[in-house]
């Protein structure tokens, strides 16, 4: 399957995003700069957590705001609740087609080596459709009930593993081995060998030269060898086939004769969906009952109010800050004339933020009346296939912190991943105690 792969991405290949932005000196505040100088995408103001104050004034002021950059070409910028949901819901004028991140124009080849992968949720109808539905059984309501004793038993291990009233790391002791204990159990993937599924995730989404990946051909080289382990997977399910991710693609109709860019496309579609999403919720979760100590008494006193936590804490989490789609006509969004072709930016954080849509939205408060209505799933045929596993990861996991913890205390401010794409955390230094009997 990977002699497709063989030849060498050029160096000097860069992804639009990647390196459009200014990376000296300090970031100036969003209400400094021409509105026209604004450019979200600057991992910067993830990792250095300003880019709340930007989506305000983009709100604001330019709610579709444009931007051109040499790499990408033209692209919008979706900032309000509503001009997301409209686009999010119209795959038939809004294609995925193009890529689901910040791309080069649609017209424009991608240089020669450069991996072109393909995934389900960067397909329009037909094609989506029953690539999607071949592996959805995973996480249909029926295998969930399956998994949830064992998604417990799992918690349960690693909470009471974690060292009592002295500091330690949450993303790499819990959120990370947590999520990766799970995906290993969705693909039947070796136990031992779990934490590859961890660095795959990384390096699929990572900016070069940011800490995770040093170049875009180191890039290119370890997904290659994500593609080769699971080639070999895909033959032994062959023989021998199970009720796993891996399985269900080597046996559905529509994805047994998958292309290898395709097969790896859908594997990091997979392993990042499964991973980076839920584990920086779990991180999020910590760092919001920290900064709101009033609806961690809250949720301590009431536990019956965890699923309402959960679905707070995906909205004020938004651990995939954006989705892109590409217009296929031209149109008008918010009184913005849109070019065929263009690439459009929904900005599900920003959205999330929505002050016309969420009272006190920068707030934690799990006791809204639209607790459920955030964007982080996003809508139409491409809601994210995996919320209901998340959710009950998440129940879980607070269902076991509120049974043998008093409290979870944020140490120092998080490190944050550099990334406009997954709005993530690398490092968060905690302590624990035990809970008072």
């Amino acid at each position: 399957m990977s002699e497709a792969l063989e030849a060498n991405t050029p160096p000097e290949f860069k992804r639009p995003g990647d390196s459009e932005v200014d990376t000296s000196g300090p970031l100036p505040s969003a209400y400094d700069l021409a509105i026209e100088d604004i450019n979200p995408v600057n991992p910067r103001l993830f990792s250095e957590n300003k880019m709340l104050e930007f989506f305000k004034r983009l709100r604001e002021e330019d709610p579709v705001h444009f931007n051109e950059t040499e790499l990408a070409g033209r692209f919008w910028s979706l900032t309000r609740y509503e001009d997301i949901k409209k686009v999010d819901s119209d795959h038939a004028n809004f294609s995925s087609a193009h890529g689901i991140t910040l791309g080069l124009p649609i017209d424009m080849e991608l240089p020669e080596g450069a991996l072109n992968v393909s995934m389900f949720i960067a397909m329009d109808p037909p094609t989506h459709d029953v690539q999607r539905k071949t592996v959805t059984g995973v996480v249909a309501p029926s295998n969930l009930a399956k998994l949830e004793p064992l998604i417990r038993e799992r918690t349960q291990e690693v909470l009471d593993s974690v060292p009592m009233d002295e500091p330690f790391d949450w993303v790499e002791t819990v959120s990370i081995e947590l999520t990766t204990r799970m995906l290993a159990t969705l693909f039947d993937f070796p136990f031992e060998e779990r934490r590859k599924l961890t660095r795959w995730s990384d390096v699929a989404t990572a900016v070069p030269g940011a800490g995770i990946v040093d170049t875009e051909e180191q890039r290119r080289e370890e997904l290659i060898e994500c593609l080769q382990y699971f080639t070999n997977l895909w033959e032994e399910r062959k023989a021998n086939p199970g009720e796993d991710l891996v399985s269900m693609l080597v046996h559905g109709e529509d994805t047994k004769d998958m292309e290898p860019l395709e097969f790896l496309g859908n594997l990091i579609l997979l392993i990042v969906g499964g991973n980076d999403t839920t584990r920086n919720s779990m991180s999020g979760s910590i760092l919001a009952l920290n900064e709101f100590p009033k609806q961690y008494d809250n949720l301590i006193e009431n536990p019956d109010k965890i699923p309402s936590f959960v679905a707070e804490l995906i909205r004020w989490q938004t651990p995939l800050a954006y989705m892109r789609r590409t217009a296929n006509n031209d149109c008008i969004i918010g009184g913005k004339q849109i070019k065929q072709g263009d690439q459009i930016l929904m900005w599900y954080l920003s959205g999330n933020r929505d002050e016309t849509v969420f009272e006190n939205p920068d707030e934690i408060d799990m006791d809204r009346k639209n607790v459920r209505n955030h964007l982080s799933f996003g809508f139409g045929i491409h809601r994210c296939m995996g919320n209901r596993l998340a959710e009950l990861q998440l129940r879980i996991l607070w269902e076991e912190i509120l049974t043998r913890f008093e409290k979870i205390e944020l140490l120092e401010e998080p490190e944050r991943a550099y990334s406009s794409f997954v709005k993530g955390y690398t490092r968060m230094m905690v302590k624990v105690s035990a809970k008072k009997n």
